[in-house]
């Protein structure tokens, strides 16, 4: 028994399918551009080229108070937040909600082994990736039940998995984040400068050399 095709159903355009296939993928890839066009915006030529390697180094000037900015080192996001004074005397108080309120058994260099966890108490340098599965927490200053569980202006909580952490990335007890925020080794190079992936006593050292 024959079969026919009916004339009304056309045959599939491939020559179109390609088309928007190859239009698809050009969106997709500017999106992606996009996107990442952010995370490097406040970088230089030179610095951006040793995100991935050395350290990095970036202007704090345009920073205002209770805000934030990430640099890319190592291929890792680093937030680097100017606290305002709210923020900083909040953090002198140790929350009996906090895992390690000392950050005895979290990484970070010596010098910022204290209540701000910081070179400067003003400013907070950390790497923005969860210590539990490595995904980014959000900063949240307006949400109340976050503050009052930290007694402070404002945290961070992780989307995957909901760890919450203080200004000071230190995090709440009974969170799946095994530790604080890890903090990467850097300095200060005059008023409004930072090097970050280079501690103070490195850079003096290299200095000499």
């Amino acid at each position: 028994m024959k079969t026919h095709r009916n004339p009304t159903v056309a045959v599939p355009d491939l020559r179109r399918r390609r088309i928007l296939g190859a239009a698809t993928g050009a969106l997709g890839a500017a999106g992606l551009s996009g996107a990442a066009y952010p995370f490097l915006a406040s970088l230089g030529p030179s610095a951006r080229a040793r995100a991935e390697g050395g350290p990095v180094r970036a202007d704090l000037s345009n920073i205002e108070a209770g805000t934030m900015a990430v640099l890319a080192w190592r291929g890792k996001p680093v937030w680097v937040l100017r606290r305002t004074s709210e923020m900083i005397a909040a953090l002198a108080t140790r929350s009996a909600v906090l895992a390690d309120p000392l950050s005895a058994r979290s990484n970070q260099p010596g010098s910022c082994v204290n209540a701000t966890r910081s070179e400067r108490p003003d400013w907070f340098v950390a790497v923005g990736l969860c210590t539990h599965l490595g995904c980014t927490p959000a900063l949240r200053l307006d949400d109340a039940s976050l503050n009052a569980e930290l007694r402070g202006p404002g945290g961070f909580v992780c989307p995957c998995h909901g760890s919450h952490f203080d200004l000071a990335g230190r995090v709440v007890r009974d969170m799946p984040a095994p530790r604080n925020l890890d903090i990467p080794p850097y300095h200060f190079e005059g008023r409004d400068g930072i090097v970050v992936g280079q501690g103070a006593t490195d850079a003096a050292t290299a200095s000499k050399v």
